[in-house]
């Protein structure tokens, strides 16, 4: 990476998940200290069940969202271990990445 960038190593965690479980998600991501976080509401996609469409039927719960946080690497391990345990019984995808930010301090 070059060093004029002055960019900052994080990581990023992201969970497609259905409606139900967001405020859970979205709990655990303000335990661990996040300062925001990204929702992208009624996603599509194939997976194990099938293709899933990203439309509301009726309500919000039906759909599925893609939740995005990035956080310091340090504060990873709480909010990783409290997702796979939501995820155990639950349809979902985690998906965990190493990441550079400009403005770490937006990330602290």
């Amino acid at each position: 990476m070059d060093e004029r960038w002055q960019l900052t190593a994080m990581t990023k965690i992201e969970v497609v998940v259905g409606g139900e479980e967001i405020k859970a998600v979205t709990e655990m991501f303000a335990a661990v200290g996040a300062t925001g976080f990204t929702a992208v509401s009624n996603v599509s996609g194939l997976g194990h069940d099938g293709y899933h469409q990203g439309r509301l039927s009726f309500n919000d719960r039906n759909g599925l969202s893609l939740l995005m946080v990035v956080l310091p690497p340090e504060r990873v391990g709480e909010l990783l271990d409290g997702l796979r345990s939501l995820l155990a019984n639950r349809p979902g995808v985690l998906m965990v990445s190493d990441t550079y930010v400009s403005r770490p301090e937006y990330f602290q």
